[in-house]
């Protein structure tokens, strides 16, 4: 006998339910910072664009939101770069390797860097923002033949707490990226500059009319660096920024995330400035 249910599509995957994942890997990027590399256990690797983000759970301690710093080009572990700031992300960068995980989505919307086609990228990245980052000067790179300069402005507090130290150098020489770095507190070995990444805006090199720049940092720093771009004269719908703001669901549900008539997991995280900007300027958001 025929089943009733034969030939019906399968039901789509619950998106609240996390997804066995196992550490492969993990690389200390910083003192506080690593990098954890996940393969799906009995699963098909996951597929997402660059500024998309998960839901990491570690079992037992709760779950949060972690841009995805992979290069979404190419299929290989799923890499997410994680500050240990609070018990979660502790539980999370202290995983042994083979110690399973749970991972939601991929949610939220992309960097879209296909837009930059024939012009000009800048990206700017303060802390942690170049982590969101990488995947989309991933994506750039593997064809590079299609933008004009590609520029990458990054700030960090100390000179310890630079991330991705050997793949900066091998973007700038062999890559063809121009990358200005500079950090808030040089000690005496640092020979490199020293003041806010917002500094570096009006001295890089890059056609402003005809440029896509993304940006990812706390949110303060955003907020002075998209109006240095369009003081510059990039375009405010022309600068995008990542706003991982407080979500828990990923889905729009549970409303913490709420950033006035926005949702940042489902409406973002990546927006547009022009979208942004009344709401960046109001302290009660």
């Amino acid at each position: 006998m025929t089943s009733v249910l034969e030939g019906r599509p399968s039901a789509p995957p619950d998106p609240m339910r996390p997804v066995p994942y196992r550490v492969e890997r993990l690389r200390q990027e910083t003192r506080d910072t690593w990098t954890l590399e996940l393969e799906p256990v009995g699963g098909a690797p996951l597929r997402y664009r660059a500024g998309q983000f998960t839901m990491l759970d570690a079992f037992g301690v709760g779950e949060v939101p972690i841009s995805i710093s992979g290069d979404p080009t190419r299929p290989g572990p799923l890499e997410h770069t994680i500050r240990d700031v609070g018990a979660v992300t502790h539980a999370l960068v202290s995983a042994r390797e083979g110690e399973v995980l749970g991972v939601r989505g991929p949610f939220g919307t992309t960097w879209d860097v296909t837009d930059g086609q024939g012009g000009d990228v800048v990206l700017v990245a303060g802390g942690i923002g170049l982590a969101p980052l990488r995947p989309a000067l991933l994506e750039l790179l593997a064809h590079r033949d299609r933008y004009g300069r590609v520029v990458l402005l990054y700030g960090a507090r100390t000179p310890e707490d630079i991330l991705f130290g050997e793949e900066l150098r091998t973007w700038a020489r062999d890559l063809g990226v121009a990358v200005d770095v500079t950090v808030d507190n040089g000690q005496h070995a640092w020979r490199g500059k020293v003041g806010l990444v917002t500094q570096l805006v009006p001295r890089a090199g890059f056609d402003a009319r005809h440029t896509l720049a993304l940006v990812c940092g706390p949110e303060v720093m955003m907020r002075y660096v998209a109006q240095a771009l369009v003081d510059r004269g990039v375009p405010a719908d022309r600068v995008r920024l990542s706003m991982e703001r407080s979500m828990k669901c990923g889905i729009g549900l549970c409303g913490h995330c709420q950033l006035r008539e926005l949702f940042v997991c489902v409406d973002g995280p990546v927006l547009s400035y022009d979208r942004l900007a009344p709401l960046l300027t109001c302290r009660e958001l």
